[in-house]
């Protein structure tokens, strides 16, 4: 079930907030979140779970054992915790790639049945890591509620494509909080803005990044360029959309939730890019990953070969292929070069030449994010070079160029590399509260529709 859907939208949402506002405390809120996210996963995947319940029920126990021993058996009890979670993802999301890389080179004869890989799996078992980590290091005591460990792991707004939710932050609302009016109505609020940034923008221009990215055999200059900032618009918007819904049902729950982007193509580097894009990840990689490994106290040969583990390790978390591999060496790589001294120079530069950089950057780093194999990415690339040619167009306009594909393309653009800072308190202080209301019927209207005329897409990141 995703949040644009009509299921979600029209059956789901109305009847959990229901019962919801009804459950007369916080346990029976807690049951009734929990209830309500199993019957939101199991929609989709209703054998898996038993896989989260499985994860649930495990880390719930492994967490007790940890607080209560100290020494040698405390590291061994989280070391094992980690590893679970870790061989779990590992099996249903690597197995397949691990045994086919072998193959490819020759050091293998075997295949295994291709295992299905459950919904959000990498989401709910950094979520998992976190709550073991966070005990371990005695930010927090190992709760002892079952359905509150439960709530954390497997609540319906962030579990199957983020925030990522670190445990500290948010143990003391798992047992305390309470739904207001004003909570209500803004948490409404940041979901309708994020149902329009997935429906109205992302869901438009994916026709026209579909089209390139999956038809066009030899895209030329003009294709491969449309083509790029179109699938570069719809990544942003797709997951940017996901957090703002999930953000702001949460908000609604009594819940505060992370903010994930903050207008990230608008970076000057790709270590302030680092810094807006996906921010929860980033904070979870550089807190979980980065400093134990040592982060920059041990030299700087000892900080690049870091950086390049975390984000080596960062292009695998989000797909079991080798493009996503060379998508993290990508990002590690510019990191680099930038700690080296081209991170002052773009400091010194001109806003827009540091910017245009930055934006290059990553653009060309979606290439390998997006194409299906090495050859994929390869000729693409020579498209963005102009070697298939340069002015041809071959996008059928019946599928993709229609006048509201456009119009999200250049409204997205415009949104995304443009920071909004609004207008003085007293130009519109008098006019907010009606145009604010106007707006947002006018979004939800038009979302609504779409969605029930059966045009939504699956979020991108509901496959990490």
């Amino acid at each position: 079930m995703v949040f644009s859907s009509v299921p979600f939208l029209f059956y789901f949402l109305p009847l959990f907030c229901i019962a919801y506002g009804a459950a007369p405390g916080i346990t029976a809120k807690n049951a009734c979140l929990l209830a309500a996210s199993l019957i939101f996963y199991a929609w989709g995947e209703p054998w898996f779970v038993l896989v989260l319940a499985g994860q649930i029920a495990f880390n719930y126990l492994i967490a007790l054992a940890i607080d209560a021993r100290s020494g040698r058996a405390r590291l061994a009890a989280i070391a094992f915790g980690v590893s679970v979670n870790l061989l779990m993802l590992g099996v249903f999301k690597y197995a397949d790639f691990v045994v086919g890389s072998l193959n490819a080179v020759g050091l293998w004869r075997f295949t295994l049945p291709g295992l299905a890989l459950p919904l959000g799996i990498s989401f709910f078992t950094f979520h998992s890591i976190s709550y073991l980590v966070d005990i371990y290091r005695g930010d927090v005591r190992a709760n002892r509620s079952l359905l509150q460990v439960a709530v954390y792991i497997a609540m319906f707004p962030q579990l199957v494509a983020g925030p990522i939710i670190r445990y500290h932050t948010i143990a003391r609302r798992l047992g305390e909080r309470r739904m207001t009016l004003g909570r209500g109505s803004a948490g409404l609020r940041i979901f309708i803005v994020g149902l329009a940034q997935k429906v109205l923008i992302a869901d438009e221009v994916a026709r026209i990044a579909d089209q390139v990215f999956d038809h066009v055999v030899a895209p030329s200059m003009t294709e491969a360029w449309l083509g790029l900032s179109a699938y570069t618009i719809q990544i942003y918007f797709d997951f940017l959309g996901y957090s703002n819904m999930a953000i702001g049902l949460g908000l609604a729950l009594g819940l505060r939730f992370p903010r994930n982007f903050n207008f990230p193509y608008t970076s000057r580097s790709i270590t302030e890019f680092w810094r807006r894009w996906h921010i929860s990840l980033s904070q979870w990689l550089r807190d979980y990953l980065y400093i134990p490994l040592g982060g920059n106290r041990g030299g700087e040969l000892a900080t690049y070969r870091n950086l390049c583990l975390v984000f080596l390790l960062c292009g695998l978390w989000h797909g079991a292929n080798w493009t996503f591999v060379v998508w993290g060496a990508h990002h590690g790589l510019f990191l680099m070069v930038e700690r080296m001294g081209l991170g002052r120079w773009l400091a010194r530069s001109p806003v827009l030449v540091a910017r245009l950089y930055a934006l290059l950057a990553v653009m060309s780093s979606w290439v390998w994010f997006r194409s299906h194999d090495f050859a994929h990415a390869l000729d693409f690339f020579g498209g963005l070079i102009g070697r298939n040619g340069v002015s041809e167009i071959g996008l059928p306009a019946h599928l993709a160029i229609y006048p509201t594909t456009v119009a999200a393309l250049a409204i997205g653009a415009v949104l995304a590399l443009v920071r909004w800072r609004g207008l003085p308190r007293s130009a519109w202080r008098s006019l907010w509260p009606l145009a604010d209301t106007v707006v947002t019927s006018l979004m939800l209207a038009l979302t609504l529709l779409s969605a029930a005329a059966g045009s939504y897409s699956p979020f991108l990141y509901f496959r990490f």
